[in-house]
């Protein structure tokens, strides 16, 4: 090939200064959802940032509504976001809580799909930017408490799982609905750890994914999601522990049979499918009787005491009358 010089005082880009194939080409993917409004514009926000120490004003936009469901919105201090995500388990990106912001930039979120499959009446491939406009943006405001003792408060963006669930009109012998995340090698450094069975599956009896605190989310403190946060959607159970908060969803199917979700296969004896916020419950491990709040005075903070499904009992308690919930951990 020929390659014409200049002799006008111009000199070549350094390696370091030339957009990668595959980011350019992620942007010729977006320019027409570009001029589709604000779907168009997360869209674009989540295929050419650097998520790897994403702050406050360098996401797109993603403001949601005040939300009327009961109980969506706790009025206690909100984590800080350098906090919310920079702390993160992905075990996809590593096992230490700093790895998933410091690897996480290797995700490729654009073009996404979500499949939708098994006993229900309109399955198929949905496109994220057909996702993002299928209900209104809410902005939540809730509890996240972890198995291994920490919290914090996230502002979070989406809309009910229930929305979408009612436009894919499930089959009458649909029971649970089982949520699978991308386990890709070559944007994912750990996928193929020894640690789990991947690709990272969690479910939900149907019931508990119709309830209208859980969450559908693209977005979090007024902005899209961090990759490191589980972008470009993942789902939000604020009255479970986290981890049943699946990241980066490319599968949503419904089907007769609890899954067999990801920790409960790995350790059985220690995460139950239900896996609900209970203090009376221990881990084999350690108490879960209290929790640390991220972000409150460091390690030495005074522990605060752990609440039934995570405060939300009067919403979710229903839920679960007459079981056994230590049995049914």
């Amino acid at each position: 090939m020929l390659i014409k010089t200049r002799d006008d005082g111009y000199t070549h880009p350094q390696p370091s200064e030339i957009t990668s194939q595959a980011v350019y080409q992620d942007r010729r993917q977006l320019m027409r959802l570009m001029a589709g409004g604000a779907a168009g514009a997360v869209l674009a926000s989540w295929a050419t940032r650097d998520a790897r120490a994403q702050m406050p004003g360098q996401g797109a936009k993603l403001v949601g509504r005040k939300s009327t469901v009961s109980g969506a919105s706790t009025m206690e201090k909100l984590t800080e976001f350098k906090d919310a995500s920079s702390y993160n388990n992905f075990y996809e990106f590593g096992m230490d809580k700093s790895d998933p912001a410091r690897n996480a930039h290797t995700l490729k979120t654009a073009p996404w799909t979500v499949a939708i499959e098994g006993l229900v009446k309109k399955p198929g491939n949905y496109a994220l930017e057909d996702l993002l406009k299928l209900s209104a943006m809410e902005e939540r405001i809730y509890r996240m408490r972890c198995v291994e003792g920490w919290s914090m408060v996230i502002p979070w963006v989406g809309y009910s799982v229930a929305e979408l669930i009612k436009k894919v009109e499930p089959q009458p012998g649909a029971k649970y609905v089982e949520f699978v995340t991308l386990a890709d090698s070559k944007t994912m450094p750990y996928v193929g750890s020894r640690v789990l069975n991947w690709p990272y599956v969690e479910g939900l009896r149907m019931d508990e994914a119709m309830h209208p605190l859980t969450l559908l989310t693209f977005g979090m403190y007024g902005e899209v999601l961090p990759k490191q946060n589980g972008a470009p959607l993942r789902l939000v159970v604020p009255w479970k522990y986290g981890f049943k908060s699946g990241k980066s969803l490319v599968k949503i199917r419904f089907t007769d049979k609890q899954p067999a979700t990801a920790w409960s296969v790995a350790a059985p004896q220690e995460y139950g499918f239900y896996s609900n916020v209970n203090p009376l419950v221990d881990h084999p491990r350690w108490s879960q009787a209290a929790e640390r709040r991220i972000g409150e005075d460091g390690l030495f903070a005074k522990k605060r005491k752990t609440l039934m499904f995570n405060g939300y009992e009067p919403q979710v308690g229903q839920l679960y009358a007459g079981m056994d919930l230590k049995k049914y951990y």
